[in-house]
Protein backbone atom coordinates (compact mmCIF):
# COMPACT_ATOMS: atom_id res chain seq x y z
CA UNK A 1 0.00 0.00 0.00
CA UNK A 2 1.58 3.55 -1.05
CA UNK A 3 0.71 6.48 0.93
CA UNK A 4 -0.35 9.32 -1.72
CA UNK A 5 1.26 12.58 -0.93
CA UNK A 6 -0.29 15.70 -1.95
CA UNK A 7 1.55 18.90 -2.41
CA UNK A 8 -0.25 22.27 -1.66
CA UNK A 9 1.03 25.05 -3.79
CA UNK A 10 2.42 27.94 -1.77
CA UNK A 11 -0.04 30.67 -0.66
CA UNK A 12 0.58 34.00 -2.03
CA UNK A 13 0.69 36.64 0.83
CA UNK A 14 -0.24 39.82 -0.10
CA UNK A 15 2.60 42.32 0.79
CA UNK A 16 2.47 44.48 3.36
CA UNK A 17 3.71 47.99 3.33
CA UNK A 18 4.29 49.79 6.20
CA UNK A 19 1.98 52.81 7.03
CA UNK A 20 2.88 56.74 6.15
CA UNK A 21 3.94 59.04 8.64
CA UNK A 22 0.58 60.40 8.70
CA UNK A 23 -1.04 57.87 8.89
CA UNK A 24 0.93 56.12 11.95
CA UNK A 25 1.12 59.66 13.49
CA UNK A 26 -2.79 59.92 13.78
CA UNK A 27 -2.99 56.38 14.77
CA UNK A 28 -1.11 57.33 17.76
CA UNK A 29 -3.40 60.73 18.21
CA UNK A 30 -6.07 58.69 18.00
CA UNK A 31 -4.73 55.96 20.49
CA UNK A 32 -3.69 58.98 23.29
CA UNK A 33 -7.23 60.70 22.84
CA UNK A 34 -8.51 57.26 23.75
CA UNK A 35 -7.30 57.60 27.39
CA UNK A 36 -9.03 61.05 27.74
CA UNK A 37 -12.29 59.49 26.50
CA UNK A 38 -11.40 56.14 28.74
CA UNK A 39 -10.09 58.30 31.91
CA UNK A 40 -12.06 62.00 32.36
CA UNK A 41 -9.47 62.45 34.79
CA UNK A 42 -7.21 63.66 32.54
CA UNK A 43 -8.89 66.41 31.89
CA UNK A 44 -9.27 68.01 35.12
CA UNK A 45 -6.19 70.31 34.62
CA UNK A 46 -7.43 71.81 31.26
CA UNK A 47 -11.31 72.34 32.64
CA UNK A 48 -11.54 72.36 36.83
CA UNK A 49 -7.92 73.92 37.06
CA UNK A 50 -8.70 76.15 34.37
CA UNK A 51 -11.78 77.93 35.73
CA UNK A 52 -10.36 77.71 39.26
CA UNK A 53 -7.31 79.75 38.10
CA UNK A 54 -9.64 82.03 36.02
CA UNK A 55 -11.91 82.96 38.57
CA UNK A 56 -9.10 82.79 42.03
CA UNK A 57 -7.05 85.76 40.00
CA UNK A 58 -10.12 87.15 38.42
CA UNK A 59 -12.20 87.75 41.86
CA UNK A 60 -9.41 87.15 44.81
CA UNK A 61 -6.60 89.08 43.04
CA UNK A 62 -8.10 90.97 40.64
CA UNK A 63 -9.28 93.83 43.01
CA UNK A 64 -5.62 94.38 44.48
CA UNK A 65 -3.97 94.94 40.80
CA UNK A 66 -4.80 98.02 39.06
CA UNK A 67 -4.42 97.84 35.21
CA UNK A 68 -4.69 101.27 33.41
CA UNK A 69 -6.80 101.21 30.39
CA UNK A 70 -8.80 98.48 31.20
CA UNK A 71 -10.16 95.80 33.76
CA UNK A 72 -8.44 93.28 35.45
CA UNK A 73 -10.38 90.62 34.30
CA UNK A 74 -9.76 91.89 30.34
CA UNK A 75 -5.70 91.92 30.89
CA UNK A 76 -5.91 88.07 33.26
CA UNK A 77 -7.65 85.88 30.22
CA UNK A 78 -4.57 86.17 27.71
CA UNK A 79 -1.68 85.91 30.25
CA UNK A 80 -3.39 82.49 32.20
CA UNK A 81 -4.12 81.16 28.23
CA UNK A 82 -0.58 81.85 27.74
CA UNK A 83 0.54 80.35 30.96
CA UNK A 84 -2.10 76.96 29.72
CA UNK A 85 -0.37 76.48 26.75
CA UNK A 86 3.89 76.81 28.62
CA UNK A 87 1.78 74.00 30.85
CA UNK A 88 0.93 71.57 27.72
CA UNK A 89 5.09 70.95 28.03
CA UNK A 90 4.75 69.86 31.35
CA UNK A 91 2.21 67.10 30.34
CA UNK A 92 3.91 66.13 27.71
CA UNK A 93 7.01 65.55 29.20
CA UNK A 94 5.08 63.46 31.44
CA UNK A 95 3.05 61.55 29.09
CA UNK A 96 5.91 60.31 26.82
CA UNK A 97 8.52 59.52 30.41
CA UNK A 98 5.36 57.33 31.38
CA UNK A 99 5.46 55.65 27.75
CA UNK A 100 9.17 54.63 27.47
CA UNK A 101 8.87 53.62 31.60
CA UNK A 102 6.06 51.24 30.88
CA UNK A 103 7.49 49.68 27.68
CA UNK A 104 4.90 51.31 25.12
CA UNK A 105 7.74 52.74 23.09
CA UNK A 106 9.42 49.31 23.34
CA UNK A 107 5.58 47.53 21.49
CA UNK A 108 5.73 50.50 18.92
CA UNK A 109 9.35 49.78 17.84
CA UNK A 110 8.33 46.09 17.08
CA UNK A 111 5.82 47.52 14.45
CA UNK A 112 6.57 48.71 10.94
CA UNK A 113 5.99 51.87 11.63
CA UNK A 114 8.18 55.63 11.75
CA UNK A 115 9.61 55.78 14.69
CA UNK A 116 9.20 59.83 14.40
CA UNK A 117 5.53 58.89 14.83
CA UNK A 118 5.35 58.54 17.89
CA UNK A 119 6.57 61.92 19.03
CA UNK A 120 4.32 63.63 15.98
CA UNK A 121 1.51 61.38 17.35
CA UNK A 122 2.46 62.61 20.88
CA UNK A 123 2.91 66.67 19.63
CA UNK A 124 -0.09 66.88 18.00
CA UNK A 125 -2.88 65.03 20.93
CA UNK A 126 -1.02 67.51 23.58
CA UNK A 127 -1.71 70.71 21.40
CA UNK A 128 -5.46 69.18 21.39
CA UNK A 129 -5.13 68.68 25.02
CA UNK A 130 -4.14 72.57 25.44
CA UNK A 131 -6.22 73.37 23.43
CA UNK A 132 -9.48 72.27 25.17
CA UNK A 133 -8.02 74.21 28.47
CA UNK A 134 -8.31 77.65 26.42
CA UNK A 135 -11.37 76.48 25.13
CA UNK A 136 -12.87 76.36 28.59
CA UNK A 137 -11.06 79.74 29.54
CA UNK A 138 -11.89 81.80 26.83
CA UNK A 139 -15.73 80.53 27.33
CA UNK A 140 -15.08 81.38 31.36
CA UNK A 141 -13.84 84.32 30.22
CA UNK A 142 -17.33 85.34 28.52
CA UNK A 143 -18.93 84.51 31.30
CA UNK A 144 -17.05 87.18 33.57
CA UNK A 145 -16.85 89.90 31.01
CA UNK A 146 -13.90 88.79 29.07
CA UNK A 147 -14.38 90.16 24.94
CA UNK A 148 -12.32 90.15 21.78
CA UNK A 149 -12.48 93.45 20.52
CA UNK A 150 -11.06 93.41 17.45
CA UNK A 151 -12.47 91.98 15.07
CA UNK A 152 -12.59 88.16 13.94
CA UNK A 153 -8.97 88.50 11.54
CA UNK A 154 -7.39 89.48 14.93
CA UNK A 155 -9.00 87.14 17.18
CA UNK A 156 -8.04 83.90 15.04
CA UNK A 157 -4.57 85.52 14.82
CA UNK A 158 -4.31 85.66 18.42
CA UNK A 159 -5.10 81.95 18.99
CA UNK A 160 -2.81 80.78 15.89
CA UNK A 161 0.03 82.30 17.95
CA UNK A 162 -1.15 80.64 21.56
CA UNK A 163 -0.76 77.38 19.18
CA UNK A 164 2.12 78.23 17.76
CA UNK A 165 3.74 78.89 21.00
CA UNK A 166 2.57 75.95 22.36
CA UNK A 167 4.14 73.72 19.92
CA UNK A 168 7.25 75.00 20.35
CA UNK A 169 7.28 74.33 24.05
CA UNK A 170 5.79 70.84 23.24
CA UNK A 171 9.93 69.91 21.61
CA UNK A 172 11.27 71.11 24.77
CA UNK A 173 8.51 68.53 26.95
CA UNK A 174 9.59 66.24 24.35
CA UNK A 175 13.38 67.17 25.36
CA UNK A 176 13.06 66.48 28.89
CA UNK A 177 10.68 63.86 28.60
CA UNK A 178 13.23 61.57 26.35
CA UNK A 179 16.08 62.79 29.09
CA UNK A 180 14.17 62.26 32.27
CA UNK A 181 13.33 58.37 33.95
CA UNK A 182 10.49 58.61 35.69
CA UNK A 183 7.40 61.02 35.85
CA UNK A 184 8.06 62.32 39.19
CA UNK A 185 11.34 63.86 38.05
CA UNK A 186 9.68 64.99 35.13
CA UNK A 187 6.90 66.64 36.65
CA UNK A 188 9.33 68.25 39.72
CA UNK A 189 11.51 69.69 36.70
CA UNK A 190 8.84 70.97 35.25
CA UNK A 191 7.07 72.79 37.68
CA UNK A 192 10.24 74.49 38.61
CA UNK A 193 10.86 75.83 35.67
CA UNK A 194 7.79 77.06 34.12
CA UNK A 195 6.27 79.03 37.34
CA UNK A 196 9.01 81.16 37.49
CA UNK A 197 8.65 81.58 33.57
CA UNK A 198 5.03 82.39 33.73
CA UNK A 199 4.83 84.06 37.14
CA UNK A 200 8.01 86.36 35.94
CA UNK A 201 6.47 87.76 32.91
CA UNK A 202 3.61 90.27 32.45
CA UNK A 203 0.74 87.49 32.71
CA UNK A 204 -1.05 88.41 36.06
CA UNK A 205 0.36 91.89 36.61
CA UNK A 206 1.98 94.87 34.80
CA UNK A 207 5.95 94.62 34.68
CA UNK A 208 5.66 98.36 35.24
CA UNK A 209 5.89 98.38 39.27
CA UNK A 210 8.13 95.19 39.44
CA UNK A 211 11.59 96.45 40.64
CA UNK A 212 14.13 97.43 37.14
CA UNK A 213 16.53 94.42 36.92
CA UNK A 214 13.24 92.06 37.27
CA UNK A 215 11.32 93.92 34.95
CA UNK A 216 14.03 93.97 32.60
CA UNK A 217 13.70 90.33 32.97
CA UNK A 218 9.85 89.80 32.85
CA UNK A 219 10.02 91.71 29.63
CA UNK A 220 12.55 90.20 27.71
CA UNK A 221 10.73 86.67 28.84
CA UNK A 222 8.82 84.97 25.63
CA UNK A 223 5.91 84.65 27.50
CA UNK A 224 5.74 88.43 27.97
CA UNK A 225 5.68 88.82 24.23
CA UNK A 226 2.88 85.87 23.55
CA UNK A 227 0.80 87.82 26.30
CA UNK A 228 1.03 91.21 25.03
CA UNK A 229 0.22 89.93 21.17
CA UNK A 230 -2.53 88.30 22.18
CA UNK A 231 -3.54 91.54 24.76
CA UNK A 232 -3.29 93.88 21.77
CA UNK A 233 -4.84 91.56 18.84
CA UNK A 234 -7.93 91.42 21.60
CA UNK A 235 -8.18 94.36 22.29
CA UNK A 236 -7.77 93.78 26.23
CA UNK A 237 -5.80 96.73 27.32
CA UNK A 238 -3.53 99.62 26.01
CA UNK A 239 -0.22 99.06 24.32
CA UNK A 240 3.07 98.63 25.85
CA UNK A 241 4.36 101.25 27.99
CA UNK A 242 6.92 103.64 25.89
CA UNK A 243 9.64 102.59 27.95
CA UNK A 244 8.85 99.19 27.59
CA UNK A 245 11.87 96.34 26.13
CA UNK A 246 11.78 96.19 22.45
CA UNK A 247 9.61 92.62 22.60
CA UNK A 248 7.13 94.41 24.02
CA UNK A 249 6.57 97.17 21.54
CA UNK A 250 7.29 94.62 18.74
CA UNK A 251 4.82 91.78 20.26
CA UNK A 252 3.04 89.58 17.34
CA UNK A 253 6.84 89.46 15.46
CA UNK A 254 8.55 88.95 18.22
CA UNK A 255 6.03 85.90 19.42
CA UNK A 256 6.66 84.21 15.95
CA UNK A 257 10.39 84.35 16.20
CA UNK A 258 10.47 83.52 20.02
CA UNK A 259 8.13 80.33 18.54
CA UNK A 260 10.61 79.20 15.11
CA UNK A 261 13.89 79.96 17.51
CA UNK A 262 12.21 77.49 20.15
CA UNK A 263 11.13 74.81 18.16
CA UNK A 264 14.87 74.73 15.45
CA UNK A 265 16.54 74.14 18.88
CA UNK A 266 14.70 72.05 20.79
CA UNK A 267 12.81 69.74 18.04
CA UNK A 268 16.24 68.13 17.16
CA UNK A 269 17.30 68.16 20.48
CA UNK A 270 14.37 65.93 21.25
CA UNK A 271 14.56 63.93 18.48
CA UNK A 272 17.97 63.02 19.44
CA UNK A 273 17.38 62.12 22.85
CA UNK A 274 14.36 60.09 21.89
CA UNK A 275 16.42 58.04 19.84
CA UNK A 276 18.91 57.65 22.15
CA UNK A 277 16.73 56.73 24.55
CA UNK A 278 14.44 54.29 22.41
CA UNK A 279 17.60 52.48 21.85
CA UNK A 280 17.96 51.58 25.47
Amino acid sequence: MTAVQTTRAPVARPPISPPSLLRASSTIVWRNLLHIRRMPEMLLDVTVQSVMFVLLFAYVFGGAIQVPGTNYKEFLLPGIMVQTMVFSSAIVAMGLTNDLQKGIVDRFKSLPVPRSAVLVGRSISSLIHSSIGVAVMALTGLLIGWRIRNGVADGVLAFALLLLFGFALIWLGIWVGSLMRTVEAVQGFMFTVMFPLTFVANTFAPPESMPAWLRAIAEWNPVSAVTQACRELWGNGLPAAPDAAWPLQHPVLVSVAWSLALTAVFAPLAVAAFRRRSRD
